[in-house]
This record gives C-alpha cells, structure tokens and sequence, in this order.
C-alpha cells in the first residue's frame, strides 16, 4: 500500500511525522508505505513498483535499485503484498520495490515447478490447476507473493509437511553485491538456511523451485471435542493416518468459554474421483452472512458463540467435497472488516505437542484481561524443520494461528503490547516460540531465548552484507 504523506496526515495516522507547517508552505509529498497491519505509515526515499513479464530482465532491474540504495546508503527491501505486520518489509527512508508477476513453469518428471518470486499464490494454483497439480504447501491464502512466503518460511496446512521451505528445492537470489546465485540443501546451502524464514535480509529472491502434488478431490470430517483431548488426536490422525491429506483445528473464543470446545477437521480423498476435476474457484469465500457474523464478534460476545455453533453444530451437516486447490485458494480479504478505527492483527505460536494443556491454560490467563477483541484461532501440524536458522519448529508443533481486533489508537497499541509480551513469555516457558512477522512487541531478551541461532544469524548478515544493504524494522528492533 503506497499512499502520500498528504492523504496519511488528512487521516490522522502520521501524528509521529506531522508538525507545524504555515497554510500557504510548499512541500513536496513524501512517500510513505505501510503494510497489512494498518500501524506502520513510514516514509522511504523512493518506492518502484513492477510486474514482472518472462521478457523483463527482473534481474537486471532489482540489481540497479540496490546499487543505487548501496551508493546513496540507504537501506533496501522488497515485498510483493506486505501482508506483514511489523514493517519487515519496509526500509525506513530506504528503497521499497514491490514485486509482482512473473513466470511459471511446470516439470511433470520431477514433480516441481519453476516461478517468479512475485507471482501471487492465486496466479500459482490457477496454472498449477489447470494441469492436474496443486502446490504441496503454500501460505494459508492465496494473496500472498511466492518469494515472500520463503522469507517468512510460512507453513499451510496439508500433512504432513514442515514449514514451507520444506517443500523449496532452490532458490536465485540477488545479493547485496548484485551476484545472482542460486541456493539448495546441497548448493550454497548456509546462505539457503539463512534466507529460508531470514526476512528478506540476504538478499532478493527472484525465482523458485517448488515441489507441487496432484490435485485431488477431499471430503471433510468433523470432531468435536474436549481441548484437552485435541494435540493426541491432531497428532495420531496426522501421523498414523496416511489417507489424511489437509487437516486442521479450531477453538471456541468467547471470554467467558475460552477454549472450552475444540474442532478437528480431516479432509481424505473422496470416494470418487471426477474426471477431469472442476477448475480451482473461491467456493469457501466466507457468504455475505458468515462475513457479517465473523466481524460481529468484535464487542458481541452473542456473535462469537454463535459462530462457533454455526461452525462445530451447522458445518458438518453441509460440507461437501471440494478440490485441494479450491481449499486453499481462499483470499485473506474475505475476512477483511471496513472499520477503519480498527485494524486485524494476528499472532502465532508454536506449540510443543506434549504441552498443549498448558498453552490453553496461558490463553485462559492471558487473553481475556486484554481489550483487543479475540476473533478466531486455527490449529495446525508443523512437521520438525531442521534447516532455518530461524527455524520456529525446530521439532514437531502445533502452530496456534490467532487473529485480534485493536483499536487504531495509543491505548489499543499499548494494550496488545502487553498482551503480546505476556503470551511470548508464557510460550517460552513451554519450550515453544512465536512467529516473527507480526507486531514488533517481543523483548530482544525474548527473541534470542526462542531463536537461540540469532546471533548467529546476525554475524553471518554482517559478515555477508557489511554494509546492511538489506534492512528492514525487523532488523532495527530486534537485531541491529
């Protein structure tokens, strides 16, 4: 999102930037970028926007800007959809380029395919359905750029994979220096860890390959159970039940019944398989009814129970077969809500299997003092990722994926702040972590116990990029 500094102090979001300037002075506009959290208008020195076509010379063109932002010492970032919450894609007064478009290109032989890292997942499952195939992991929604999902290392839920990178065989990045090298587990593998969930830190990501599935058509099943029940039977269906192909969970979050109820969803191949299978379309967007009952559970706790009932009582009897492609090619904008005095913000935490009764129990302690207004949370399995070094699971977890509605104001700022702070510190006592592309609110105290490899991490980018190149508000709050 790219907007001017004019339109951001008319809506009152740049009380940081504004100051007292005589009615008649004359300014140019500065740029400003935000993301997906609505919270961080930042203004960046230049901001280039390009779609890729399989004639551009993406290379050529993403090296030019970050020898330009080298030369002037500005930082750089790029990112196709800024879908993060804490400016991980933003270079404070550096160079923003926004990526889209691109290639792809399918080798049936070896089961990958070949893309641009600024095609959107919509535009991936689209090519990939129309042949057969599905990707074997992507972002949970389809507005999300290729290239960004690997610098985030996101995980989906089919089963039974790790996080995303798993299923990356290699990637081309652009370097700091303008090199263009390509990365896998056997070629230049330290700079594929680092990069794989490194945030954009190492350099751009241009092209990767990726290993895709055939496309199938899955049928739901439905339990409801006890959350105390839930990690052993999410765990054994996963694990023991090789027709499971896509699984997940939900919990009940209504204050006063938090997390009384759990959900488990299976989907295993239909009985009968059509011949060719319906295109991939938004069949599972939320309906003009269930969006409305979703955005209504901010201050209606009427609306949070509910949802649940419409969920665990009224979806079994109605789900059908749908494509694996059709599951996942939901857009994240069906949930979007039209309140621009509130904005959504997720959280994510990873949990060790074995102590999941105590992570319901921190929600329990947590969540209901706070005011930002808890609107769903989904379980899902994240197989051991022995590559990272920002590895999130670095054994099995199960991945609480929660998403909140705060006030655009100090005081909601604040209060998830202390929210926040509190469910990372409770989670590092269970021997878990938390996900880092959201709100900048952990401690570095709190980073560097959870992510024990980051200094690391950060010797090796000042080691490989010396002159911080690649920069973003991640790399100032926790690591620089």
């Amino acid at each position: 999102m790219t907007i001017s500094r004019r339109s951001v102090l008319k809506g009152g979001l740049a009380l940081a930037v504004a100051g007292a300037v005589p009615a008649r002075a004359e300014f140019t506009p500065r740029t400003i970028v935000n993301d997906a959290s609505r919270l961080n208008p930042t203004a960046v020195a230049r901001h280039v926007a390009f779609k890729a076509t399989p004639t551009d010379d993406v290379v050529g063109r993403i090296r030019k800007e970050i020898a330009a932002a080298a030369a002037e010492g500005r930082p750089f970032a790029i990112g196709t959809a800024r879908h993060s919450m804490g400016g991980q894609s933003i270079p404070r007064d550096g160079v923003a380029v926004t990526l889209t478009g691109g290639h792809i290109e399918l080798d049936k032989a070896r089961m990958t395919y070949r893309v641009g890292a600024g095609m959107r997942w919509f535009e991936v499952i689209r090519a990939l359905d129309a042949q057969g195939f599905s990707p074997a992991v992507m972002q949970s929604n389809s507005d999300f750029g290729v290239g960004s999902t690997f610098c985030v290392n996101s995980h989906g839920w089919p089963t039974r994979y790790g996080p995303f990178g798993a299923t990356v065989r290699s990637v081309q990045i652009v370097t700091a220096g303008g090199e263009l090298v390509t990365c896998s587990r056997t070629e230049n593998a330290d700079l594929f860890a680092l990069a794989m969930g490194g945030y954009g830190l190492f350099g751009a990501i241009v092209e990767a390959e990726l290993d895709m599935v055939p496309n199938l058509s899955l049928e739901p099943s439905y339990v409801r159970m006890n959350p105390l029940r839930f990690a052993d039977a999410f765990i054994k269906a996963v694990e023991t039940d090789p027709a499971v192909r896509m699984a997940y969970g939900r919990l009940s979050v209504a204050r006063e019944s938090l997390f009384d109820e759990a959900l488990l969803i299976t989907y295993r191949p239909a009985a009968t398989q059509p011949s060719p299978l319906p295109a991939a379309v938004d069949h599972f967007a939320l309906s003009g009814f269930a969006r409305n009952v979703y955005r209504a559970q901010t201050g209606h706790e009427w609306a949070k129970n509910f949802r649940w009932f419409m969920e665990a009582s009224v979806s079994p009897s109605i789900a059908g077969a749908a494509t694996r492609n059709t599951l996942m090619v939901e857009p994240v904008v069906n949930l979007a809500s039209g309140d621009h005095t509130r904005t959504d913000i997720l959280h994510e935490y990873f949990v060790p299997p074995d102590r999941f009764a105590g992570f319901i129990d921190l929600c329990r302690a947590v969540i209901p003092k706070a005011k930002a207004e808890f609107l769903n949370v989904t379980l899902r399995y994240v197989d051991a990722d022995p590559v990272a070094v920002l590895a999130y699971a670095p054994q099995k977890r199960i991945a609480a994926v929660m998403s909140f509605s705060q006030k655009i104001s100090p005081e909601g700022e604040a209060d998830m702040m202390t929210m926040t702070e509190a469910l990372i510190e409770g989670i590092k006592d269970l021997g878990g972590a938390f996900y880092l592309p959201y709100r900048l609110h952990a401690r570095r105290d709190q980073v560097r116990s959870i992510y024990p490899r980051a200094e690391e991490f950060i010797a090796a980018k000042r080691r490989l990029d010396p002159s911080l190149v690649f920069r973003n508000m991640m790399w100032d709050a926790y690591f620089a």
